[in-house]
């Protein structure tokens, strides 16, 4: 799952050049949203590929708004529609906070009970507790940006192989002397609930969150079936959708291999945060903030006021909900196709929903020849930061990767600019003196040529 300042979105790293979600003021939400504004919005950006997916915004348990483009299944020309499944990467993390402090509310768990009884041989397994895991302050290291760079997260993988990797991985720190975001903890939750209620992580899913309370399009399974309505997901390279290898499921189970849909979202959003699927005690505790991150949930500031959701990432998934008590908000949505800057997505709709000013986006592009390309190739470093950046062109288009990280593709957007709009970084070059400026966030720092 990638990982970001203050929110959590998926199972790979891109140059820890991360998507947030900025800060937009929060004073009142109507239902009278400007619907075709919306809808001309997200039509651009279908219509520009810049983005497949779907959204929903709920007030209350009413669904107010909901709009699909793009394709689940580009090779068949399968359109999206409201049901169109999508896996939500590491929100399945709020789904698994749940259902742990279900099992604790039932006492076949204590948030203070160490792992060992399951996990002897993990290292620190007397001192790392249920909390710790669900607080992400285990220690455990992260694998996942391994096993993507390596390839091997398409192949299925047992317990026994998981926990050996787990164990190799190592621990970074001691239990709970910080924060640090680590999938091997949900991971492990997973194989405790089907432990102690002897059934799959599935099932319980089923039993405990999906079945009672109607999220129809909400499950774990197996590989996609986009005759089921599930989307495949997409990188969009060399100007077109490019079909993105598969995660297996039993390499992310109750870290990030759910599927769901924008509209079951904000139903679970709802039912989550009116306490109706755990105690007060346990929402309370679940909200509790250590070091930016609750359990299953991170706080998402607007100004004054304070929402909570979580954000996901898994293949060429991407997806976010969030929760906002003033006026009971809650809104998702759900991609497997980007091409854009997530975090610009989220402002759009509250913008809109918040009768707030908003200009729908003009896109144009830049045209270089394949010569043109070879001057800014390279490998950049900076004195600001701890990476080095290689420039290197394929197929008539640049691509960017850090220092032991995938590549990016980068787009032309003028003379000598380019731009990675998914995670909102521009690169501006200087062939005469070698020179290029990394922009994001706010953040410019200055490389050069080696």
């Amino acid at each position: 799952m990638k990982k970001l300042p203050f929110l959590i979105r998926g199972m790979k790293k891109t140059l820890n050049l991360s998507l947030t979600l900025s800060l937009v003021s929060f004073s009142g939400f109507s239902q009278n949203i400007d619907i075709s504004k919306l809808d001309t919005y997200f039509d651009m950006l279908s219509s520009n590929n810049r983005f497949m997916g779907s959204v929903a915004i709920a007030q209350g348990d009413k669904l107010i708004y909901s709009k699909s483009v793009g394709f689940s299944n580009v090779e068949q020309g399968l359109k999206t529609s409201e049901n169109s499944k999508y896996r939500i990467g590491s929100i399945t993390k709020t789904f698994t906070a749940v259902l742990t402090l279900k099992a604790v509310e039932e006492s076949k768990l204590s948030l203070n009970q160490t792992i060992d009884k399951w996990f002897p041989t993990i290292g620190n397994a007397g001192k790392i507790t249920i909390e710790h895991l669900l607080y992400h302050r285990s220690g455990l290291h992260n694998h996942m940006d391994e096993l993507v760079n390596s390839n091997r997260h398409t192949q299925p993988i047992t317990e026994k192989e998981m926990i050996e990797v787990i164990i190799k991985g190592g621990n970074d720190f001691e239990p709970d002397a910080k924060t640090a975001y680590s999938n091997p903890n949900y991971i492990l939750l997973t194989y405790i609930l089907e432990k102690i209620y002897e059934k799959s992580f599935s099932k319980i899913l089923e039993e405990k969150i999906t079945i009672p309370f109607g999220l129809k399009n909400t499950y774990l399974r197996g590989k996609i079936n986009t005759q089921n309505g599930e989307c495949n997901s997409y990188n969009f390279i060399n100007n077109s959708w490019g079909l993105a290898p598969e995660f297996d499921v039993s390499q992310a189970i109750g870290a990030g291999a759910i599927t769901s849909t924008p509209t079951d979202l904000v139903a679970f959003s709802h039912l989550l945060f009116s306490g109706k699927l755990i105690s007060e005690n346990s929402l309370t505790k679940m909200k509790t903030i250590k070091d930016h991150l609750g359990i299953g949930l991170i706080q998402i500031p607007f100004y004054d006021k304070t929402g909570f959701g979580h954000t996901g990432g898994i293949d060429g998934f991407r997806s976010v909900f969030a929760y906002f008590p003033t006026n009971d908000i809650s809104f998702a949505y759900t991609s497997n196709g980007m091409n854009f800057n997530g975090n610009d997505i989220s402002i759009a709709v509250l913008s809109i929903a918040l009768d707030k000013p908003f200009d729908i986006p003009e896109f144009t592009t830049y045209e270089l020849t394949d010569e043109d390309l070879d001057r800014y190739q390279g490998i950049y470093s900076s004195k600001q930061l701890p990476l080095k950046m290689t420039i290197i062109k394929a197929n008539n288009q640049l691509f960017g990767q850090g220092t032991g990280q995938p590549s990016f593709p980068l787009e032309a957007t003028a003379k000598d600019k380019f731009e990675f709009k998914q995670a909102g970084v521009i690169l501006e070059f200087n062939s005469t003196d070698k020179t290029m400026i990394l922009r994001q966030g706010g953040g410019i720092f200055n490389f050069e040529r080696e």
